[in-house]
């Protein structure tokens, strides 16, 4: 009786207990229930943007569901700042719906006067329209097969002299070839090249710089091979136990180029692209070249129509040749995944050229004006001087920025606007970052420099696939720039593993 008594005690006991761990567990389950992963992300994030290595710098962020329309985080989201490269967001989404994705550029070559006996009685005179393809990024077998062909074509019309010119007809672009604000020491860059109706290469030369004996001159090599640019070497080949070391210079309004320093006697050739100045004439002197190596003798000059005093309408020339330019899909990819500066700052002229007959950056922001509008972007409370983001007059908001991915993300373009950007740790300027992480082949995002500023705007999608739109922009930093893209990258990858469930 008694160890049947103890029993059902035993029994009692361990079914208190198992209903006193059973309602434990429910509180454990019910208080994990009521934690917000929207609040704890807001939390992480607070934390890493208070980082103090940036309590004397400033954070601009938004980051948006795209799904739901929720904004998950955000911090000074409506000052102004200077975002850098990011400002190929707005050229490059402006020109994909203001232009239309068939567009393309056309560069003609005219005969204003006519042809007798093989001579070219009159003048050559080509119109340019700001294409940005004429180079060896685009077409096969270099920027110079372009003036072969033509070359070629005046050949076969049994052509061999010139009497007349040979005009560039640049008055497609206004005059003003450096963007607003842009640093005067940046002005032999590639980075800092002029925009131009009439271009090649870029508006740069390749300066290909190979040891020699040791004691002598190194050997260089510009390409294209033209009288444009005079490069003065000053660099010398030194043994290989000697210290490397070697800069250029190109002196300000000039094409003369000063090489000087050191190079090991075993050392591999290295480049430098640098701008050149004017370069409508760096277009004509070249395509003058081509024509003198194909046997043609040529009595005239160059000159541009803005030098000229009286301009010859189209109608009254004969067209000889007309080259159309890459698509605008491969424009646009240049300009957003390897952030290059000229290709921008030709499309936001492009854009004004389009709409009122000559490109000019505010020609090309006014006709964006009803565009940003519609994107929820006012241009009276922002500041856009260039289409690149080098100058450093340039400001807007991150809320500007969101809502720019927002519109273009419900937009029949998206695809295209989307894939023109750098994808992480797969190729343009984010090709090294966020690899081996879920963000790399996930993020798509246009990374924007310059001194104390560093920007990353783009797309991400969640763990759940929840597409996600994010703006974040540092500017007036002491520390290295790698600190404020290990935060950007932090985030990113954050938002790649992030579920609402």
């Amino acid at each position: 009786m008694l160890l049947r008594s103890l029993k059902s005690s035993l029994i009692i006991l361990l079914l208190l207990s198992a209903f006193s761990l059973y309602g434990q567990q429910k509180d454990t389950i019910r208080i994990k229930s009521q934690v917000n992963p929207v609040a704890e992300l807001r939390e992480q994030f607070e934390e890493t943007f208070n980082d103090p290595n940036f309590s004397n710098a400033n954070w601009g962020v938004m980051i948006k569901s795209l799904r739901t329309g929720e904004i998950l985080y955000k911090k000074n989201a409506d000052k102004l700042f200077m975002p850098a490269s990011d400002q190929k967001l707005f050229t490059t989404s402006a020109a994909l719906l203001l232009l239309g994705e068939k567009f393309t550029y056309e560069t003609n070559l005219f005969l204003n006067g006519e042809i007798r006996n093989g001579k070219v009685v009159g003048d050559l005179v080509v119109k340019g329209t700001g294409d940005p393809t004429i180079s060896s990024k685009f077409i096969y077998g270099g920027s110079l097969k372009v003036f072969e062909d033509w070359a070629d074509s005046l050949k076969a019309k049994g052509v061999t002299e010139i009497l007349g010119n040979i005009i560039g007809d640049n008055s497609a672009f206004d005059s003003e070839s450096l963007g607003k604000g842009w640093e005067s020491d940046n002005e032999q860059f590639w980075f800092s090249a002029e925009s131009s109706a009439l271009s090649i290469n870029d508006n740069c030369v390749k300066v290909t710089i190979k040891p020699s004996a040791v004691d002598e001159p190194a050997i260089i090599i510009c390409d294209p091979e033209t009288n444009y640019v005079k490069i003065e070497n000053k660099i010398i080949t030194v043994p290989q136990n000697e210290e490397e070391s070697y800069s250029f210079t190109r002196l300000h309004g000039t094409n003369d180029i000063i090489l000087t320093g050191k190079i090991r006697k075993n050392s591999k050739a290295a480049s430098e692209f640098i701008s050149v100045s004017d370069a409508s004439k760096y277009f004509l002197t070249v395509f003058k070249e081509v024509l003198e190596r194909k046997g043609f003798k040529i009595a005239g000059n160059i000159l541009t129509v803005k030098e000229m005093p009286l301009k010859v309408p189209e109608e009254d020339m004969v067209l000889l040749y007309s080259h159309k330019s890459a698509s605008l899909k491969d424009i646009l990819r240049e300009t957003n995944k390897n952030s290059n500066n000229f290709f921008a700052e030709q499309l936001i002229k492009t854009i004004g050229y389009k709409s009122y007959n000559l490109g000019s950056v505010e020609n090309g922001l006014r006709a964006c004006r009803d565009l940003f509008n519609d994107m929820g972007v006012n241009l009276d409370n922002m500041l856009m001087v260039d289409g690149s983001g080098l100058s450093r007059l340039n400001l807007l908001t991150p809320r500007h920025i969101i809502n720019l991915l927002s519109y273009m993300h419900k937009t029949e373009a998206f695809d295209l606007f989307y894939n023109s950007l750098p994808i992480a740790g797969v190729d343009g300027s984010l090709s090294a970052r966020m690899r081996r992480t879920g963000a790399e082949n996930n993020v798509h995002g246009k990374p924007g420099y310059n001194n104390s500023v560093s920007a990353l705007s783009g797309y991400v999608k969640t763990h759940d696939g929840e597409p996600v739109a994010f703006c974040m922009i540092v500017n007036n930093y002491l520390v290295p720039s790698a600190l404020a893209t290990y935060i950007q990258d932090l985030v990113c990858i954050r938002l790649a593993n992030f579920s609402r469930n």
